[in-house]
């Protein structure tokens, strides 16, 4: 529904009369004329013409009789606030003592008593009932935000944990945002682990859709990764099982989950992946930056137990990164043109960027490709960089200098 403007361009208010009376609709139309307050007033006879208007356009407050003849009593406020973020009064008769004060407890902003109005009380009435409407969204806007930030911590939490990882050799940065401002964060998901082997294994994935159905399978997937991960479960049968998983967990058919599967030795310097439906992380060495060529299998959830996911593994350099990212960092635009950013796009940047602190260098990224994208294209994007030095002091050994 449109909220409604308090005050129009010129200073006046728009009121909307509900009264199928017509001695009393006269009473009110002279009081509105009798006091100062700049107005413009639309009358009509039921609940059903006021819903019509409401429909078509935002008016600041609504003086409602509460005896329509399609509608009456405390149903009637129920009724017509369906249609409108409007300040409500209520009208009532002498003979009602209690409709005014069920009237407010069923959301009206306040309540007259016909034939005991003053100009004077109708004009202050009006303005404050639209007062204490704007008070009301103001407050459930604030309350509304607090739970999206709550939200937002939970699925956090959920979709990007703290890593696993006790390696001195291997060091992780992550960051993630949604695709909108204020939004929830969606089906995109990334973890870290290290198993007892001293291999560092990780996962960035990302869930078909947006929203709280997206999100949740992306938790549920991220958290089984991890289980069957620690579990000893790897390579093609962790991603059947990831496969099944999602298949039980999705809520719609027409979902389906890309992901890659990194797992680096730092021992046997080799890095493996398994492609499911995911395009190619990015190496960066102290010789520059490019594309990984890896092999490709489906998506998750597309071919349900056909899948094949063929390994590729590459030698690792004495020092480098590995930069996993999803779609949202490469589809947006690049610049003032209808083209895409994509992986090219992505390089070129990161030729410009100083690539020595992790973290800063992601921030860097991130922050040049949405400039570039100027809020056209509106995805989540998650990244993931892992950095290895093979140079790096190990964990537990004595270095130079250190008490023997």
């Amino acid at each position: 529904m449109t909220a409604p403007v308090p005050g129009r361009r010129d200073g006046s208010y728009d009121l909307l009369l509900v009264e199928d009376d017509d001695g009393d609709a006269l009473l009110v139309e002279e009081l509105l004329y009798d006091t100062d307050l700049p107005h413009t007033l639309t009358r009509c006879r039921t609940a059903a013409d006021a819903r019509r208007v409401l429909a078509a356009r935002a008016v600041d407050c609504v003086l409602l009789d509460l005896h329509l003849p399609d509608a009456s009593g405390v149903e009637t406020v129920k009724a017509i606030q369906t249609d409108t973020d409007a300040a409500i009064i209520v009208l009532t008769g002498l003979d009602e003592p209690r409709a005014g004060v069920d009237a407010l407890a069923a959301g009206a902003q306040d309540y007259l008593i016909k034939g005991k109005v003053e100009p004077d009380l109708m004009q202050r009435a009006v303005r404050y009932a639209i007062q204490r409407k704007q008070a009301e969204r103001a407050n459930a806007a604030l309350q509304i935000g607090r739970l999206r930030a709550e939200e937002n911590a939970r699925l956090e939490r959920g979709l990007l944990p703290e890593p696993l990882l006790s390696s001195t050799t291997v060091t992780t940065s992550s960051r993630y945002y949604p695709g909108r401002a204020q939004a929830l964060l969606g089906g995109d998901f990334l973890d870290v682990v290290q198993t007892d082997d001293g291999q560092v294994h990780a996962v960035i994935g990302d869930v078909s859709g947006h929203g709280p159905d997206a999100a949740a399978l992306g938790v549920c997937l991220r958290i089984a990764w991890r289980a069957l991960t620690l579990g000893g479960h790897r390579n093609q049968q962790l991603l059947h099982l990831l496969e099944k998983i999602h298949i039980a967990e999705r809520a719609g058919s027409d979902l389906f989950t890309t992901c890659t599967l990194i797992t680096l030795d730092p021992n046997e310097a080799t890095l493996t992946l398994h492609l499911a439906g995911h395009h190619e992380p990015l190496l960066i060495t102290p010789d520059g930056a490019g594309e990984v060529t890896a092999a490709h299998g489906v998506a998750l959830g597309i071919a349900p137990g056909l899948g094949k996911w063929p390994a590729t593994q590459l030698a690792l350099p004495p020092r480098g990164a590995l930069i996993a990212y999803t779609d949202g960092l490469i589809e947006g635009y690049a610049g003032d043109t209808t083209t895409r950013l994509g992986v090219d796009g992505l390089l070129r940047i990161i030729e410009t960027l100083p690539t020595a602190d992790p973290g800063t260098h992601l921030d860097d990224l991130i922050a040049r490709t949405r400039t570039l994208n100027a809020s056209r294209h509106t995805d989540d994007l998650a990244i993931l960089r892992l950095d290895w030095n093979a140079d790096a002091p190990r964990a537990g050994a004595k270095t130079r200098g250190s008490a023997q």
